[in-house]
């Protein structure tokens, strides 16, 4: 499983790769050359890589829904529920 995090969250990557995953930075790749500059490349290039796309971004989560792409959205919401969660452990 082959991990792309949008750039928001750059610096997971390395957390997620220490843990084992097979994970990239759009952040990073970037920098490495590659062109991703809009939410449709980086949705685009974890299509075409076979990525799941971790991001905060609502437009970009609803884009891989809406077109069957794996993907985990940190939304307000989802957020929400961790700190709610974690509320209700105290």
């Amino acid at each position: 499983m082959k991990i792309l995090i949008d750039e928001m969250d750059d610096g997971w990557d390395e957390k997620l790769q220490e843990l084992g995953f097979d994970a990239y930075s759009v952040k990073k790749l970037r920098a490495d050359g590659h062109k991703l500059r809009t939410d449709y490349s980086v949705i685009n290039y974890a299509k075409e890589n076979e990525m799941i796309l971790v991001t905060r971004d609502t437009e970009s989560g609803q884009a891989c829904q809406e077109n069957g792409l794996p993907y985990v959205l940190l939304d307000n919401d989802e957020i929400f529920k961790i700190v709610l969660s974690k509320l209700e452990t105290l």
